[in-house]
């Protein structure tokens, strides 16, 4: 058998896999909307009360949604929301204390991370001798992603960012401080490369 034909086999069924996994599943959310599909298998999804997902998105297998209500004695009021038509790539992570708000059509590479909390303020000696897992979370702020936004592979936003409609950023960068609309950024940390004029 050809190695295309393996892959089209392949292909079809992962996506009924993912299919029937969505429609098991999709009831333990706040909400799915219409031809949206969660990929099989998650790494990790916890929280799917307090996230919602519009149309027509996509959510490929090996991705991480968590939404921490609880951890360990900490408890939180937390909400992601992600648009229509986004497509979240492999490997991609979601995690929120706070807030994630994502707009419509959304473009991540694969392996990116999107979150708005961190083990630990990590401002004093006394914080870093305790193990990272066992600090307390917290966090800055929570993360807004405007319309038709490209995340490049391996993109970090960290958390109290804001990225405009439009804005590009560059693969491997993290973004640490607000991305203008119709921008393009990249690096460590990410900086505004080159900035489009809307027309009146």
């Amino acid at each position: 058998m050809k190695q295309s034909t393996l892959y089209r086999i392949r292909g079809k069924w992962s996506s009924l896999i993912s299919h029937v996994h969505t429609s098991l599943i999709r009831r333990r959310f706040k909400h799915v909307g219409r031809n949206t599909v969660l990929g099989y298998p998650f790494v990790r999804l916890c929280g799917e009360g307090a996230i919602t997902i519009g149309d027509n998105t996509y959510i490929e297998p090996m991705t991480e949604l968590t939404a921490w209500t609880q951890y360990k004695e900490q408890t939180f009021n937390p909400s992601i929301t992600i648009g229509d038509g986004c497509t979240i790539r492999h490997g991609s992570q979601i995690t929120a204390i706070e807030y994630i708000h994502i707009g419509n059509n959304l473009l991540t590479g694969p392996n990116v991370l999107i979150t708005d909390n961190a083990h630990g303020a990590n401002e004093c000696i006394d914080e870093l001798k305790i193990r990272p897992q066992d600090r307390m979370l917290t966090s800055k702020g929570g993360v807004t992603i405007g319309n038709n936004v490209w995340l490049g592979a391996r993109v970090v936003v960290l958390p109290g960012v804001s990225i405009g409609d439009g804005a590009v950023i560059a693969a491997g960068s993290i973004v640490t401080k607000d991305i203008p609309a119709y921008s393009i950024a990249a690096g460590i940390p990410a900086r505004v490369i080159k900035q489009f004029e809307q027309k009146q």
